[in-house]
């Protein structure tokens, strides 16, 4: 009779979407399951060991196991990246922003994680997509999220004009990001480019104190100035 092995879960951990107090965004939940993990896939070692130790002051940082999942982990380190799992011990999955695994590399690990029978515990927390989408005033029964939109200027545009057919084809509301230092650039060719009457949201900083939601017409943006260099923001649009 072979002996029963433990898999530990895959906790997907939620973080602040900026310089915000934890308290103010993250349930308690969140608290509880840093008490007792040990072991973290992350983007950013330095920023995650911030998070926790802000989380809880009282965690022993020394204790802390992280491997780093970003741009240039190769598929080869993913599975050791689950193996304390396997080991028996249960495993923290952070974005370096929001929620794991919604516009972010940790969908690999959660993937992962499936094929081998470990089970995936998504905790609740901030979502900038899910926030934007609630403040816009848009179909939040029928949309789609489109990632980054191209840097080739030419192909951008005509990306927007087909997101904006989509939109209105289908009831749709279209949303997208951008590079924060790129924001204003994609603000003047989204009013250069789109019909005057196709609405747009604009959800910058969510959560945080200089949070700034506001939809209008695409003929109205024209007409109203913002600076959202450097500010992570989630842009929307939907013509009817």
């Amino acid at each position: 009779m072979k002996p029963i092995t433990f898999k530990g879960k895959l906790y997907l951990i939620p973080t602040t979407l900026g310089e915000v107090s934890p308290d103010d965004v993250l349930p308690q939940t969140v608290k509880r399951a840093i008490d007792f993990i040990n072991d973290y896939v992350v983007e950013n070692e330095k920023t995650a060991r911030r998070f926790i130790k802000l989380v809880n002051p009282e965690k022993v940082q020394a204790q802390l196991h992280l491997e780093v999942l970003n741009k240039h982990t190769q598929i080869s380190e993913h599975e050791a990246m689950i193996q304390p799992c396997l080991q028996g011990r249960h495993v923290g999955l952070m974005s370096e922003a929001g929620c794991p695994g919604v516009a972010d590399p940790g969908a690999v690990i959660v993937k992962l994680a499936h094929e081998k029978g470990i089970q995936v515990v998504p905790l609740v927390g901030p979502s900038s997509i899910l926030l934007a989408l609630m403040g816009s005033g848009m179909n939040g029964q029928n949309f789609a999220f489109n990632g980054y939109l191209p840097i080739d200027k030419s192909e951008k545009k005509s990306q927007l004009k087909n997101l904006e057919r989509l939109s209105f084809e289908k009831n749709q509301a279209q949303i997208f990001i951008e590079t924060p230092y790129r924001n204003n650039k994609l603000v003047e060719d989204i009013i250069q480019t789109l019909h005057p009457a196709t609405k747009l949201c604009i959800a910058a900083d969510i959560t945080l104190p200089t949070e700034y939601i506001k939809t209008l017409a695409v003929s109205d943006w024209k007409k109203t100035k913002i600076d959202l260099h450097n500010r992570p923001t989630i842009f929307i649009l939907q013509k009817s």
